[in-house]
């Protein structure tokens, strides 16, 4: 879900930027569970925005890929509550629309991060075999970092066309990693969590995507 991209703005499919200025929402306005009080700094995209761009990038695909038979790689673990959300909304469209998108969805794996750092050390669970993508039209719903290394893994199959969704991609100076074909939000380079984005495996049962605190980062730090 988190993509990373170079400093320069980036708005693909009418992706909408926040500003590395923009100090987020106060977390007196939401609610979130009591066991994580300080261990947040704010709320950087509340849980209702997300859906409502969620809805919107359904409506992008499926002005895109409408009528052909998709296969949805769901990048696990950070991935799979955007995966759901955003699967429901396609699925949602196809049953009010003269358009339709069939669609199998498979579960992979990928873990790179300790504590708040990307390491080079990437494990890939559950993509050993992806035989079946050969000739299909693919979306893959995954993170930044990594998506290189998956993406020639998939490619290999010979998928008909590949297509990258991503909630998130930061804003990262001197980084080339890849950038979705369809982008949720354009976020500054801090570490956040919630939304199934996780700190050592906390915070996926938040449902806003805030910033984590640095006695956040040192209570849960492994």
């Amino acid at each position: 879900v988190k993509c990373q991209s170079q400093t320069a703005p980036l708005h693909p499919e009418g992706s909408k930027g926040i500003n590395d200025d923009w100090p987020g929402y106060s977390l007196d306005l939401f609610s979130f569970p009591a066991h994580y009080s300080g261990d947040l700094d704010c709320v950087v995209i509340p849980h209702g925005v997300i859906m409502d761009r969620t809805e919107r990038l359904a409506r992008n695909i499926m002005d895109d890929l409408g009528d052909h038979d998709i296969v949805v790689l769901c990048v696990l673990k950070g991935g799979y509550q955007f995966c759901a959300d955003l699967v429901d909304r396609i699925k949602a469209l196809s049953c009010n629309s003269n358009r339709t998108i069939p669609m199998r969805v498979h579960f992979i794996r990928l873990k790179s991060y300790l504590n708040d750092q990307s390491t080079e050390d990437l494990h890939i669970v559950g993509a050993e075999d992806l035989s079946f993508l050969a000739g299909k039209v693919t979306a893959i719903v995954g993170t930044g970092k990594t998506m290189k290394t998956l993406l020639k893994h998939v490619e290999a199959f010979r998928p008909k066309m590949i297509k990258v969704a991503g909630l998130l991609v930061k804003r990262v100076p001197h980084n080339s990693a890849c950038l979705p074909d369809y982008v949720g939000f354009e976020i500054p380079n801090r570490f956040v969590v919630g939304y199934a984005l996780d700190y050592n495996e906390y915070f996926r049962d938040l449902n806003h995507i805030c910033v984590i605190s640095e006695s956040g980062k040192m209570k849960y730090k492994i």
